[in-house]
């Protein structure tokens, strides 16, 4: 396909912030003296994304129209079929860019590669000049990545690049049924964590490695997932349950698992008014899960492609 539109996604800056809050480059100053770091490390970081915003723009630009949005408009942003899109960030950006996509390309450009390691991000501002042209006609390598969805009864979907979270919105534990290994049980927990392989290096990692620290974990399996994660283009996902807690109400043995893409896990909440499902940890994008309200998780009908 020949794609003739380009959407570059940008972020604010920690600078950006503390100047929306504080109204002036100033006062943004004496705040953070003021508590005894560095102003000229939030500077110089904003100095040099701004740069490559700049060189980025440039290069895009020669190819066709740029359209540039910021991170904050991607969940009511509707990216063209035919579009090549450009995230200029940290992994965070590309992953959070990649579930709202259809398909399109994705290209992650760090700007910054002495501050950011970029897992995600395999070229800087000035490679653009030279990948773009084969980029829009589809003439470079990609990689696949695989995406979980949850679907509400209600018709309501959400899906994710990293992971999910099924739980409460506080501090206070969620109550639900699950469904999931052929076995169904009440469970009282901090919630649920259903995690895709791109994701199985962060959050679920953490969730293994604390598990793994309380009991000696020596299963093979676990320890594989543990140290390497599992592939990004897997056609599966897999699912861990945060502390859960057993009583006469509610029981604790269906806690991890994988999640086949004929086989997703059923979740009804019981959680009266405080119920959530996030992803890729942006809890501002939500869907309310509350009382009666089933969940399905599973593996997305649609996949993430990101440009190499």
């Amino acid at each position: 396909m020949a794609r003739e539109r380009i959407v570059l996604v940008t972020r604010k800056t920690r600078l950006d912030d503390l100047i929306a809050r504080y109204n002036t480059v100033e006062q943004a100053r004496f705040y953070v003296e003021h508590l005894g770091a560095d102003f000229s490390d939030y500077a110089s970081e904003h100095a040099r994304y701004q740069e490559a915003a700049r060189t980025v723009e440039e290069a895009l630009a020669r190819f066709g129209r740029v359209q540039r949005i910021d991170r904050a408009f991607l969940p009511n942003f509707l990216f063209p079929p035919d579009a090549l899109v450009v995230a200029l960030g940290q992994d965070g950006l590309v992953a959070n860019t990649l579930k709202y996509l259809h398909g399109q390309p994705l290209v992650g450009v760090n700007p910054d590669p002495g501050r950011w390691e970029g897992v995600l991000l395999p070229f800087g501002p000035n490679d653009l000049e030279q990948i773009t042209g084969a980029a829009l006609s589809d003439r470079r390598p990609t990689r696949s990545v695989t995406m979980a969805r949850a679907r509400l009864t209600d018709g309501q979907e959400l899906h994710a690049v990293n992971d999910l979270f099924i739980g409460p919105a506080s501090h206070v534990s969620a109550r639900y049924a699950i469904e999931a290994l052929g076995r169904t049980e009440n469970q009282s927990s901090s919630g649920i964590i259903v995690s895709t392989g791109l994701g199985s290096t962060g959050w679920f990692r953490s969730l293994l490695s604390g598990a793994a620290g309380i009991e000696g974990e020596t299963d093979a399996r676990l320890l594989a997932l543990r140290e390497n994660g599992f592939a990004w283009d897997a056609a599966h996902l897999y699912f861990t349950v945060r502390e859960p807690f057993p009583s006469r109400s509610s029981q604790a043995t269906v806690v991890f698992g994988e999640i086949a893409r004929a086989a997703p896990i059923r979740i009804v909440s019981q959680m009266p008014d405080y119920g959530v499902i996030f992803s890729d940890g942006v809890e501002a994008d939500f869907l309310q899960f509350n009382s009666g309200m089933e969940a399905t998780i599973g593996v997305a009908d649609r996949s993430g492609t990101l440009v190499l």
